[in-house]
């Protein structure tokens, strides 16, 4: 691999953390560039629409990608979405290509909540990911 001055490789090895009061949780949805609209999905159906962290995983996602004119962008979203929905985001001018089903270009996830007061460890991941989300015992003092 060739490295020019100025460009950096992109990666997407990183999680996300996020809290409120006693519950901690670590998420990480794979996707290469799809990766912070995933985690901001990810996020807006759990705190914005209060899905479980299953649901939330579960949602249908879309993404964008950039045509050949490198200005407007194609949203690619899941055939799951309400058909309503697809309707309406047409009429406001966007263009869909709509995929069926559940489709791997939008990641496979996981996510690990722990309530630090009740000591319960929540665990959960996208259909067809390769492991497990499982948080470590803690230590007890």
């Amino acid at each position: 691999m060739r490295w020019r001055r100025g460009k950096r490789p992109f990666h997407t090895i990183i999680p996300a953390f996020m809290e409120q009061g006693d519950s901690h949780m670590g998420f990480g949805i794979m996707g290469g560039a799809n990766q912070p609209l995933a985690h901001a999905q990810f996020v807006s159906n759990f705190v914005d629409y209060g899905m479980n962290i299953q649901a939330a995983l579960s949602e249908p996602r879309f993404t964008v990608r950039p045509t050949e004119e490198g200005i407007v962008c194609d949203i690619l979203i899941e055939s799951r979405v309400d058909p309503a929905t697809l309707q309406q985001l047409r009429q406001k001018g966007h263009k869909l290509k709509v995929r069926k089903g559940i489709f791997d270009g939008d990641g496979r996830g996981q996510a690990v909540m722990r309530n630090a007061k009740s000591k319960v460890n929540l665990r959960r991941q996208t259909r067809g990911a390769d492991g497990s989300a499982e948080p470590e015992p803690v230590p007890e003092h």
